[in-house]
């Protein structure tokens, strides 16, 4: 994850999820992408936030379906209904 994090978003450290999107036009209404998921973190994350690893991992699943559905997590307003819809969808 850290390689991956490193040479396609410019971010040295590790991740728990990245998302490719891999549409072949931007206007393209199919979903079509890659999601590549860290177990690691997973457990790492389960600890520090009192989650079970299984729990962390259909979380980081559902995060990577809504990047490939066109949500972002960049700026704060959206970063807010990307976690909305990640809780909605875990049924918490």
């Amino acid at each position: 994850m850290r390689f991956l994090n490193s040479r396609y978003m410019n971010h040295h450290d590790t991740t728990d999820v990245l998302t490719f999107d891999l549409k072949d036009k931007p206007d393209d209404q199919r979903v079509r992408g890659e999601i590549f998921i860290s177990a690691d973190e997973a457990v790492k994350n389960a600890r520090i936030y009192k989650t079970s690893p299984d729990q962390e991992l259909k979380l980081y699943i559902i995060h990577g379906i809504l990047h490939l559905l066109g949500y972002d997590d960049h700026r704060p307003s959206d970063i807010k209904k990307m976690r909305e819809k990640e809780q909605q969808l875990l049924g918490i």
